[in-house]
């Protein structure tokens, strides 16, 4: 694996890489909203064993070892994330076409990449992503966040982000669980996704009900491969390693 720090207008990202270049796309993994590349764990590299493709992963603006930001992301930072951060990592890294990758957030974040660069998307996947504002959604938040305010508890998250665990809890729970972003949907995006598309989501996520990937599959009008694992929760990247792997390198290849 390398590091390396890119330096963008915003500040510096934090960039990881495994594997070597090829001649197909690399994939580019965006990490969920308590995440880091360092929590992808060796996931990337089983990918890179898995698809024989180059893998990058990087920590937004905020999270790990990126620069850190102090004030709470808008409730576009979806979008923002998508059409200003994305171009301009790909330009500082020389990349042409990838294929993004996203969890949980970052799978929304994966498809509205794919809605607003087409050419430089050659498929898209997404993992556990949220398709809008859910009560399940909502609950999954409020429970984490009290879980966090318990003595200790905020040490996990400091472990990936340093003195940035508490911004990094806040971004996730404050944009969320506020009144403005509940109207927000992946709908308009979805619209513009025409590169093939793979959606995987557990039945059992406490962060998104199975109508998550149903309507993000309904409605991606490019070619589209709906997995949904039985008695699997928000993490199916752990908790169904090898079948992930499997899924991934069929629809790669």
């Amino acid at each position: 694996m390398d590091q390396m720090s890119i330096e963008l207008p915003a500040g510096q990202l934090h960039v990881r890489c495994w594997g070597t270049p090829t001649t197909r796309a690399p994939i580019l993994l965006l990490h969920d909203s308590l995440g880091s590349a360092a929590l992808w764990r060796d996931f990337p590299d089983a990918l890179v064993q898995a698809t024989g493709r180059q893998v990058y992963a990087y920590d937004r603006f905020g999270f790990g070892e990126s620069s850190a930001r102090h004030q709470r992301p808008s409730i576009r930072f979806i979008e923002e994330e998508a059409t200003q951060v994305f171009p301009a990592l790909m330009d500082a890294l020389s990349l042409q076409r990838c294929v993004p990758f996203g969890h949980s957030v970052g799978g929304a974040m994966a498809l509205t990449i794919a809605a607003n660069h087409p050419d430089r998307c050659e498929a898209v996947v997404s993992l556990s992503a949220q398709a809008s504002v859910e009560q399940r959604t909502l609950d999954g938040i409020r429970a984490a966040r009290a879980q966090f305010a318990q003595p200790g508890q905020l040490d996990r998250l400091a472990r990936w982000h340093g003195d940035k665990a508490a911004w990094v809890l806040d971004a996730w729970a404050g944009v969320w669980l506020s009144p403005g972003f509940r109207d927000w949907s992946l709908m308009p995006a979805l619209a513009n996704v025409h590169c093939p598309a793979l959606v995987i989501h557990g039945d059992g996520d406490e962060y998104g009900s199975v109508e998550f990937p149903r309507s993000i599959a309904a409605n991606v009008p490019g070619p589209v491969r709906l997995e949904i694992l039985e008695g699997c929760g928000h993490l199916p990247h752990r908790e169904r390693r090898e079948e992930v792997l499997e899924i991934v390198a069929a629809f790669l290849a």
